[in-house]
């Protein structure tokens, strides 16, 4: 298994780096919302919009990490991606249950997809390779739920920012201190 898993050891250290700057830039992110006033949700909207953010940039950051430690094998590449991917699952239902019970936002479908169905998918996957991690495929799904998670990353990441933009710019038109809601939550 370590001698797959190097082959795929320039994969991780893209997806890994770039998982870890984009955490930083979620920082960033936080900080205009925290400039921004009334532009549609509090902290429960950002603990449940935004906070996954940060836990799949998060999540590509632990899969690069675990798939380069020197001298895994298969058994413990199983052992380590299922737990992380029960762990995230749990993440993910509870997620789930707060985005049904938001009140400062109504998620629309874009939200549902990129919020749950799409973690889901990616999370489910890693449980899939984590368990089957003997298997050779097993690589490459590990690898596709890692770009999934990243991808899935930016796009939240952007549609918050752009929410915010769009928000603050209304905000500032209109010279009142509440917008109305036209966007995608934090």
């Amino acid at each position: 298994m370590s001698a797959a898993l190097s082959e795929w050891e320039t994969y991780y250290v893209i997806i890994g780096s770039s998982a870890a700057a984009l955490t930083g830039l979620q920082f960033v992110v936080v900080a205009l919302i925290s400039e921004a006033r009334d532009i549609g949700g509090g902290q429960e909207e950002m603990e449940t919009f935004g906070t996954p953010t940060v836990v799949h940039f998060c999540g590509v950051l632990l899969i690069s990490a675990i798939c380069s430690v020197p001298h895994q094998s298969s058994t413990s590449l199983g052992i380590c991606i299922t737990i992380a991917a029960v762990g995230a699952l749990a993440y993910i239902a509870w997620i789930i249950q707060r985005a049904r019970r938001v009140t400062g936002y109504q998620p629309v479908l874009e939200d549902w997809i990129f919020h749950a169905w799409l973690p889901l998918l990616a999370y489910s996957m890693l449980l899939v390779a984590g368990i089957a991690a003997h298997k050779s495929w097993s690589l490459y799904v590990i690898a596709a739920a890692a770009l999934m998670l990243l991808y899935i990353g930016i796009h939240n990441a952007w549609d918050t920012a752009v929410f915010l933009s769009v928000a603050k710019k209304k905000q500032l038109e209109s010279g009142s201190e509440s917008p109305n809601d036209g966007g995608a939550a934090t």
